[in-house]
């Protein structure tokens, strides 16, 4: 995957995550619950990108 694509993916999905802290009026605990949950997907697709959790999935306890 270019470096590319992924400075755009982590550039769009910031953006995105600011609107909506921004803009949409929510209660701070649901703010906090999307934030934790948009960080962890980014974190996993990061490394999914990168293949680290590719090698992971393949060690089995």
């Amino acid at each position: 995957m270019p470096l590319l694509t992924v400075f755009i993916v982590l550039i769009v999905a910031g953006i995105l995550l600011w609107l909506v802290n921004t803009f949409i009026p929510m209660d701070h605990k649901i703010k906090s619950i999307l934030n934790v949950v948009v960080v962890i997907v980014v974190i996993i697709w990061l490394l999914k990108a990168f293949g680290v959790l590719d090698n992971i999935s393949s060690i089995t306890i």
